[in-house]
C-alpha cells in the first residue's frame, strides 16, 4: 500500500492542489471534496495544526512553506493551536455525502472538530442588535 494517494495527477499538480485545499480548510473550517482527496487533506491539515502547537520559529516557517496564505498561518498559531492544545491528534472529521451527480465520485466534507467560525457569531450578534434596536 503506497504512502500517499496519487489522485490521478502529476506530483507538482497534486501538491499544489493539496496545499490549496489545506489552506482553505484551515481558513474556513470545512471544505467539500471527494473522499480520496478528503483523506489526504485531513492528513496534511492535522500536521499543520500539530506544527502550530509547537509554536517555535522553525515550526512557523515550516507551516509558511506549506500553507499559501500568511494570515491563515497566523490563525493556525493563534486560534487553532490553543483550541486543540489538550487534544492529541484527531483535529478533523470526515462526513460522507454520497455520490456526485456528474461522475458518481464519492463526496465528503472535511471539518475541523469544535471549530466555530468567528464571522458567523458576529453576524448573529449584528442581527440580534438590529432586532433589539427595533
Amino acid at each position: 500500500m503506497p504512502g500517499t494517494r496519487k489522485l490521478g495527477r502529476p506530483t507538482a499538480h497534486r501538491n499544489a492542489m493539496l496545499r490549496g485545499m489545506v489552506t482553505l480548510l484551515l481558513e474556513n473550517g470545512q471544505v467539500e471534496t471527494t473522499l480520496a482527496r478528503a483523506k489526504e487533506v485531513r492528513s496534511m491539515a492535522e500536521k499543520m495544526i500539530t506544527l502550530g502547537k509547537k509554536n517555535t520559529l522553525a515550526s512557523r516557517r515550516a507551516a509558511l512553506a506549506y500553507i499559501t496564505k500568511e494570515d491563515v498561518v497566523t490563525k493556525v498559531f493563534s486560534e487553532l493551536a490553543p483550541l486543540y492544545a489538550e487534544r492529541n491528534g484527531g483535529y478533523t472529521q470526515i462526513f460522507k455525502l454520497g455520490p456526485r451527480r456528474g461522475d458518481g465520485a464519492e463526496m465528503a466534507i472535511v471539518k475541523l472538530i469544535d471549530y466555530v467560525k468567528p464571522e458567523a457569531n458576529s453576524k448573529k450578534e449584528k442581527k440580534e442588535k438590529k432586532a433589539d434596536a427595533e
